[in-house]
C-alpha cells in the first residue's frame, strides 16, 4: 500500500469554525498514515515554522506516527537511557527528558504563532493539557495532571485498591521559536509499552505507562484522530481568561530566539 497524506485547511474565523473547501489558510490539519522518520519530520517542522514566522504559511496540526525510537529533551540526564542500544536515540531540542516514541502512538506536532494567541506560553501548555484531556473524555477516560509531573495521568483502581497505581498516557514537550510552537504532544492508543522499559520517561521511575488499548478501549487511530480535532476546536477555539497555570514543570518548555 502507497504512502498516503492528506491535509485539511480550516478557517479560524470566530463565526466559521466548521470544516470546509480549503480555501481559507488559518490553520492546517497534515494526517500522515505510516510512521515518518523522525529526521525528517524535525525538518519539515522547522522549515513551516520559519514560514509562519514569516506569513507565507497558515498555521498547522500535523497527527502522525513514528518508527520505534527514543527522543532527549533539553533536560534530558543520561542515567535515565536504561538500554541504549534497543533503539535510535535522537536529540530533539524539545522541552522535557526521554521518551518513546512508535508505531501505535499518535503524535501531533503543533504548529501555532503565539503572538496571535496572547503570548502566553504558560496558557498555551495549559491549553495542550485540556485538548489531551478533552480527548480521552470522549472516549469515557478521565486524564488528569500532576502538579510537578509533565504529561497526563490516569488513576488505575479505586478509593482503597491495594493495587491502586497512576499510568501515564501522553506526554507533552514543546520548543518556542520567536513566539511560534512546535513540537507538541503524544497520545498512547496502541503502542509497544514494551519499549517503555528502555528509558525513565520524562525521568519519573516511580509511575506506569498505559495506553488506550491497555485500558480495554480497543480504539481506532481514525476513531483517535477525530477526537483530537473535535477537541482542538473546543479548547483552542473558546475564551481562554482567567485559567490558571499548567502543572507541566518549566523544563518541558523550551525556547529559542
Amino acid at each position: 500500500m502507497g504512502h498516503y497524506q492528506r491535509s485539511l485547511v480550516l478557517s479560524d474565523h470566530p463565526g466559521n469554525r466548521k470544516m470546509q473547501e480549503p480555501v481559507v489558510t488559518d490553520l492546517e490539519w497534515r494526517f500522515d498514515d505510516r510512521p515518518v522518520a523522525y529526521p525528517d519530520a524535525l525538518a519539515r517542522m522547522e522549515a513551516r515554522v520559519a514560514e509562519i514566522r514569516a506569513g507565507t504559511a497558515p498555521e498547522m496540526v500535523w497527527l502522525l506516527e513514528h518508527p520505534p525510537l527514543y527522543t532527549a529533551g533539553t533536560s534530558a540526564r543520561a542515567q535515565d537511557l536504561l538500554d541504549p542500544g534497543r533503539l535510535p536515540v535522537y536529540r530533539s531540542g524539545r522541552g522535557g527528558q526521554y521518551t518513546y516514541h512508535g508505531p501505535g502512538q499518535r503524535v501531533a506536532y503543533v504548529m501555532l504563532d503565539l503572538k496571535r494567541r496572547g503570548c502566553d506560553v504558560r496558557r498555551f501548555v495549559r491549553d495542550l493539557e485540556d485538548w489531551l484531556i478533552a480527548t480521552l473524555a470522549r472516549f469515557n477516560v478521565t486524564g488528569e495532571r500532576r502538579a510537578g509531573r509533565v504529561g497526563i495521568w490516569v488513576d488505575r483502581g479505586g478509593p482503597g485498591d491495594r493495587d491502586r497505581r497512576e499510568d501515564k498516557i501522553a506526554a507533552i514537550g514543546v520548543r518556542i521559536r520567536r513566539w511560534v510552537s512546535y513540537h507538541g504532544v503524544a497520545l498512547n492508543v496502541e503502542p509497544d509499552l514494551s519499549h517503555f522499559q528502555g528509558i525513565v520517561p520524562c525521568g519519573i521511575d516511580e509511575a506506569g505507562v498505559t495506553s488506550l488499548v491497555d485500558l480495554g478501549l480497543p480504539v481506532a487511530m481514525a476513531d483517535v484522530d477525530m477526537a483530537l480535532q473535535a477537541a482542538f476546536e473546543e479548547v483552542f477555539g473558546t475564551a481562554i481568561e482567567g485559567r490558571s497555570d499548567s502543572e507541566t514543570p518549566a523544563n518541558y518548555i523550551a525556547s529559542q530566539p
